[in-house]
């Protein structure tokens, strides 16, 4: 049963017509949507949802990370808002054609200003610029693209990448058959052969003294904390006692 995951957001970075883009995804590949929020959902609940998709859709942004536990052979859409050059912010597209990743990156831009709604009044952390001088927010108000800068508190950035964004469905729809022409279908791949989940938690170890000539030595510990998300059968451990 494949599916694509959503990613929603409910204070900033929203998708201002999230429902239709969820129809228009549903519709163009005839697969359940599903979206998963950060705000109301535990990450190890969002890790479990996104390791079973097809494909992940969000805005630009950290919860992005996430599509780390995507299975191989899924995409990655990552939405931009407008004036954000998707090729100057690439740590998605890099994680992605790192080796062993095997999921694909499309990255779509918001080209049309008036699909875009911005909030000049916030704080400054959150895209505010109503702290700079009026020529600066004058500036900042009619550039077309975000130049160059170090990241990340330049406030032309903040301003830019804190908007909310109404998707053009067929501009989207457009660029996401394009970027998965490669692909013959969403089909995921057959998961790798050697899995590895994280460090043991809570190791301890306890000695006990059953005879005058006779000791114990017991070590336990947590299992990883990703284990339960990995589909595997048998795990074994490794104990090295110095």
């Amino acid at each position: 049963d494949e599916y694509i995951v959503v990613f929603s957001r409910s204070t900033t970075r929203l998708i201002l017509n999230e429902a239709e883009l969820i129809l228009a995804l549903a519709q163009e590949f005839q697969m359940r949507v599903v979206t998963v929020s950060l705000e109301e959902q535990s990450f190890p609940s969002i890790v479990q949802v996104i390791s079973g998709a097809s494909m992940l859709v969000s805005m630009h942004g950290a919860q992005l990370v996430a599509s780390l536990f995507l299975p191989r052979g899924a995409a990655v859409v990552e939405l931009f808002p407008y004036a954000v050059n998707p090729e100057q912010y690439t740590p998605y597209k890099t994680l992605a054609s790192l080796p062993g990743m095997d999921f694909q990156y499309v990255p779509w831009r918001n080209t049309i200003e008036e699909n875009t709604v911005s909030h000049p009044d916030r704080p400054w952390d959150q895209g505010g610029i109503a702290h700079l001088e009026k020529e600066e927010q004058e500036r900042i108000l009619a550039s077309k693209d975000v130049p160059r800068h170090l990241c990340c508190r330049n406030p032309e950035w903040l301003f830019r990448i804190y908007q909310d964004t109404l998707v053009d469905i067929p501009s989207f729809l457009d660029v996401l058959r394009e970027g998965l022409k490669t692909r013959p279908s969403l089909k995921k791949s057959k998961p790798a052969s050697t899995v590895h989940p994280g460090r043991v938690r809570e190791p301890q170890c306890q000695t006990s003294v059953q005879a005058a000539n006779e000791a114990k030595l017991t070590v336990s510990w947590q299992i990883p904390w990703n284990l339960k998300y990995l589909k595997v059968r048998e795990v074994k451990y490794e104990v090295w006692i110095r």
